[in-house]
């Protein structure tokens, strides 16, 4: 049960982590030209690249955590940081990440104050990116690496959805039925991160346009969402 209810809680937008303030990158490429008929598209994209990344840094998170106390996991959540930020081009993505992650870790610290991994994890990264510390946090919880995958990847198709009703003249019953049309994609998304076995096998798929859009976000002064 307390399995369960943890993967709820990472599930939960309501967690005062600073989620609200995202739209997994919608907001900036609706202002950057995506038309509105392909947000369901862009929010499967997301699923492919984002999210199948975050997906498996947050296994392998769950699994640093989770290994035995004498394991250096100080320099493995610091290798793992190094090897997402490789993969995560765009700095203004970087950045958000990190907001995410320090808003989880924070979140984590104050359930569970004197928790190793979490105490580890705030030592060497004060400010994590968002998988990382969902994964760690995932561990904390009791919940198992596919709960923490699978939350990486219902977040970002939430993030977009919930984004699209605040930026979008639309029929709230369609954004929730592009999150169920993307079960599939999700499925396949987490199977692949439970597969993730060490840092190389991290997925680097590109996305360019994402990481302009994103870029140009940060120089706008009127927007609704930080990203």
């Amino acid at each position: 049960m307390k399995a369960s209810l943890a993967g709820l809680l990472l599930a939960d937008a309501r967690l005062p982590t600073g989620a609200h303030a995202h739209s997994s990158g919608l907001e900036a490429a609706l202002l950057g030209g995506l038309p509105a008929g392909q947000v369901p598209g862009y929010l499967q994209s997301r699923l492919r690249t984002t999210a199948a990344l975050d997906a498996s840094a947050a296994v392998l998170a769950h699994r640093i955590a989770n290994e035995a106390a004498q394991v250096d996991k100080v320099s493995r959540f610091v290798e793992l940081e190094a090897a997402l930020t490789a993969r995560t081009p765009a700095p203004a993505m970087r950045q958000a990440s990190r907001q995410l992650g320090r808003g989880l870790l924070r979140l984590g610290r104050s359930l569970y104050p004197a928790t190793e991994p979490l105490g580890m994890l705030a030592t060497c990264l004060p400010a994590p990116s968002r998988p990382i510390a969902l994964g760690v946090l995932a561990a904390v919880l009791g919940s198992d690496a596919s709960g923490a995958a699978l939350a990486c990847c219902y977040d970002e198709a939430q993030s977009v959805a919930a984004a699209a009703l605040k930026l979008l003249p639309m029929d709230p019953a369609v954004a929730t039925k592009w999150v169920l049309d993307s079960a599939e994609l999700i499925d396949a998304v987490v199977c692949q991160a439970l597969d993730t076995d060490s840092i190389r096998d991290l997925p680097a798929a590109s996305a360019p346009w994402m990481e302009q859009w994103s870029q140009d976000h940060g120089t706008r002064t009127r927007r609704l969402f930080i990203a």
